[in-house]
Order: C-alpha cells, then sequence, then structure tokens
C-alpha cells in the first residue's frame, strides 16, 4: 500500500491543485512534495534489504495489473524524483509564475507520471505511466516556455510520441507471444521476450529501444533535446534533464535488457558506437556554445551518452556505475540549472559574452557555481567521480572486441567536459564585472536549496557507500 501512496499523494496534489487559486498553491506542491520524499525514504529504506511488490488487477480481460515493484534501483530513482521537486519549489518560491495553479498542477502530475515509471512492473501500466509524464510537460513547456516554445514543443512532441508509439507496439507484440492471465507482466514479457529467435529480437529491439534512445537522448535521437531545454522555464528544465532522462536509460535496464538479451548483445556495439559519436560531438558543441543554457544541455547530453554506452558494455561495474551515476547527475544537472536560473534573473543574459566578475558581487553564488561545476566534470571528493570511474571501469571490462577503443575515445569526454565547464566557470565567476539588473547575492529560499545539493554532492563524494550498497544486487541481476 506504501508504493501507491507514492505515486497518488502527487496524483491527488496535483489535480487538487488546479482547484486552489492564487500563491496558495504553493505552499500545497511544497506539502506534497516533502511528504512524498518521506514515503521515499521509507520505501528505500525497506528495499534496501528485500524488494518488495504490490499488485492487485487492472484491467483483467487484457491480463494487466497494476503492479508496482520497489527495489533498489527504482527506489533510488523514486528518492531523486522525490528530492528534486521540493528543491525545485523552495528555490523558486520567490517567482511568480501566471496561473499557479495549472503551472504546480502540471508539475505534481508529471512527478506522479515519473515515480509510476520507476515503480511499476506491468507492461501496460509502464507504458501508462510514461505517457503521464509525458502530457504534463508538453502543456509547461508549451504554456510557460520562452519565445520559440510552440515550435520547439511541437517537435520535442512528435519525437516522443512517435517513439512512444512504436514502444506501444513491441510491448503488445510481446504480450501476444505470452500465454495465461498475466499477459503484461515483467515475468511473462521476459519469458516471451527471450524466447523469440534472434531474428525477431533484431527487430522488436528498435521497436522499443528507439523510445528509450529519444528520451535519454542518444545521438541522433537528440535533436529535440537543446532547443526544449532553452525554452523551457527552469524548473521544466530540470524535471527535463534531471528525471525525465532517467526513463529512459532505467527503461533500458529494467524492460529491454532482460526481454531481449539475444537483440541487446547482437545491437550492442551498434549503440556503444553511436553513444561515443553523442559524446564526443555534443562537447564539441558545448565548447562554442556561448548561452550557458545551452552548453548545459550539450553537457547533459555527454554525460547520458557516457552513461549508455557503458551499459551496452555488458560489464557487471559498468552497470553498477549506471545506477549510481544515475542519481549524481540527476543531482548535479539540478544544481546546474538552479545555478543558470539565478544567474539569468540577476544579469538578465545567458549570454557568457556579458556575463563576469560574480565572484566579485555575488560570492556565495560563485562558489556554489564552482562546486556543483566540479562535481560536473567529476572531480575527486565530489558525488560525480565514483560513478563515473565505475563506468569507465565498465567500458574497459566489456565484453566487446573494440572495449579499449571505446573507452578511448569516451575518455575524450573527460577533457572535453573539463574545458567547457571550466571555461563557463572564468567567464562568469572572473574577469571584468558586469553589471546585475538585480543587485542580490542568494537568498534564503534558494540558499536552502542549493544547500541541499551541495550537501548531498559532498557528502556521496565523501561516503558513497549507502548509494554502492542500494544498487549492488540490482547490477549483478542485470550482469550475472
Amino acid at each position: 500500500m506504501m508504493l501507491t501512496l507514492i505515486i497518488l499523494i502527487p496524483l491527488l496534489a496535483g489535480a487538487l491543485a488546479f482547484s486552489v487559486k492564487g500563491e496558495g498553491v504553493k505552499g500545497l506542491a511544497l506539502v506534497s512534495s516533502l511528504i512524498t520524499l518521506g514515503v521515499s525514504c521509507w520505501a528505500s529504506c525497506n528495499a534496501y534489504t528485500e524488494p518488495f511488490s504490490f499488485s492487485v488487477p487492472w484491467i483483467p480481460s487484457l491480463g494487466t495489473h497494476f503492479a508496482l515493484l520497489a527495489d533498489g534501483m527504482s527506489t533510488m530513482l523514486c528518492l531523486l524524483t522525490a528530492i528534486v521537486l521540493p528543491v525545485v519549489i523552495i528555490t523558486n518560491w520567490n517567482k511568480t509564475v501566471d496561473k499557479p495553479w495549472a503551472f504546480y498542477g502540471f508539475m505534481l502530475l508529471s512527478q506522479a507520471g515519473l515515480l509510476g515509471v520507476f515503480l511499476a512492473s506491468d507492461a501496460l501500466l509502464f507504458y501508462f505511466f510514461w505517457e503521464l509524464a509525458l502530457i504534463p510537460v508538453y502543456f509547461l513547456c508549451s504554456r510557460w516556455g520562452g519565445e520559440r516554445r510552440i515550435p520547439v514543443t511541437f517537435k520535442f512532441f512528435v519525437y516522443t510520441f512517435v517513439g512512444s508509439l512504436m514502444m506501444l507496439a513491441g510491448i503488445i507484440y510481446l504480450a501476444s507471444q505470452t500465454s495465461g492471465p498475466d499477459a503484461y507482466s515483467w515475468n511473462s514479457i521476459v519469458k516471451a521476450g527471450s524466447a523469440l529467435p534472434l531474428q525477431t529480437q533484431q527487430v522488436v529491439f528498435w521497436l522499443i529501444f528507439i523510445a528509450f534512445a529519444i528520451k535519454m537522448p542518444i545521438f541522433p535521437f537528440h535533436t529535440w533535446q537543446p532547443d526544449t531545454y532553452e525554452q523551457s522555464p527552469t524548473p521544466v528544465t530540470i524535471v527535463l534533464s534531471a528525471l525525465m532522462v532517467k526513463m529512459g536509460l532505467y527503461a533500458v535496464l529494467r524492460w529491454l535488457f532482460p526481454v531481449l538479451p539475444q537483440g541487446v548483445a547482437y545491437w550492442s556495439d551498434t549503440v556503444v558506437i553511436l553513444s561515443i559519436i553523442g559524446i564526443v560531438y555534443a562537447s564539441f558543441l558545448a565548447i562554442v556554445q556561448t548561452d550557458i543554457k545551452r552548453l548545459v544541455a550539450y553537457s547533459s547530453i555527454a554525460h547520458m551518452g557516457l552513461m549508455s554506452a557503458a551499459a551496452f558494455s555488458s560489464s557487471n561495474v559498468g552497470m553498477h556505475g549506471i545506477m549510481v551515476q544515475m542519481f549524481n547527475h540527476g543531482i548535479n544537472i539540478t544544481g546546474m540549472w538552479l545555478v543558470v536560473s539565478m544567474i539569468e534573473n540577476r544579469w538578465g543574459t545567458r549570454d557568457m559574452t556579458k556575463l563576469g566578475g560574480m565572484a566579485n558581487v555575488a560570492p556565495k553564488m560563485a562558489i556554489a557555481l564552482v562546486i556543483i561545476s566540479l562535481a560536473n566534470i567529476a572531480l575527486p571528493l565530489t558525488n560525480g567521480f565514483v560513478g563515473e570511474f565505475m563506468l569507465f571501469n565498465g567500458l574497459f571490462s566489456g565484453a566487446s572486441p573494440y572495449h579499449i577503443t571505446f573507452m578511448v575515445i569516451a575518455g575524450l569526454g573527460v577533457i572535453l567536459g573539463a574545458i567547457y565547464t571550466l571555461n563557463m566557470v572564468q567567464k562568469t565567476a572572473y574577469g571584468e564585472t558586469a553589471e546585475m539588473v538585480i543587485a542580490k547575492d542568494i537568498t534564503a529560499n534558494e540558499y536552502v536549496g542549493l544547500f541541499i545539493i551541495i550537501g548531498i554532492i559532498l557528502l556521496l563524494g565523501v561516503y558513497p557507500k549507502p548509494l554502492l550498497d542500494m544498487t549492488a544486487g540490482i547490477a549483478k541481476i542485470l550482469v550475472p
């Protein structure tokens, strides 16, 4: 029952938010997100020792159940989702938005969809929550985005909708190969998919994987991402980059690897090559950016490319590193977007050629930017180091005959990442002092949000054992 509460709390609060007029809806959203955080912490502590589940019939005539599963990987991502939303709400507390009841209502509904994706153990229920997470974000981007929000959001919707339809076709095909009353259960889908001949698995692989590749995104399915991140309001950009991209990678681990093992083995080198192209391509594009938001967007593509490459390297340590890094990347990219939003709010621009001297006029913000940037390039003693080291270790020890080449080329991303990140810090925090539109350093609510993010960065950088222990058992299951 507690698993249903994790989803029901933001779902009901999101529906209720539409009837709460005025700024009071922020209080409802914050209370709801804090309660969700509490329940997610409880689930994480319980799933730490033993996975647990919940299942009741949903549509018996189709053989589908409202089935939820909490293990180390799913509860870790639920915990990430539950941490990010209250941080976003607290940090943006002093900002006003048009029709706040609709804005926060959609944010909570999106959170409910994300939590459902991470907990669903029925394929049709998984698809239902996959779409539930997407629809509110579409309205958030198209209603509260920038000047080019309509064409950008339309492109985002077309990409994700086409991918979702392909995934649905793949799910229906797999369910049609099962027998018994639980056609869409995880066990039934895994049994049906793994029994398919190699040629069939090769085709079904792409039916399902493209939806996940678009969501991550990896090259060449990434073209919607930079524009969407740029045009979305910062809270929505955080949901997209810290949480929604994890849907794709999580789905690969949960629904692709065990269901189509021969298809995964056949196409793994192809996916690793595409992922590595994305790392280098996105890194070079990040270097030439002057808009901080686009720079961070391309850096996210590079990071997700590394995680995707390690996933398809078929290495236990790499698989473990992915789960650790999914959490850490979500924390780091949230912090980065928060600081970018503060810069834009105070200087009235995201153009690095018009910025500079932050350390002189807003030293606390500059310190936050430096710490989060160092975590983003995986400096030792920050949370990004352990996971990224495990990812490269996984690439190096992968099953592919080209594993050393893959690791060397992917390693360019580390060098290029340091170049564009440190260049961004230098141009914004140091040099000549640019005039501020709003002359103030970090406010109290922003301080709270950044304190949480930086606290997690330093804590997991020094002592990552809780996160490693939470996900160790799942890594062994995925890659025995």
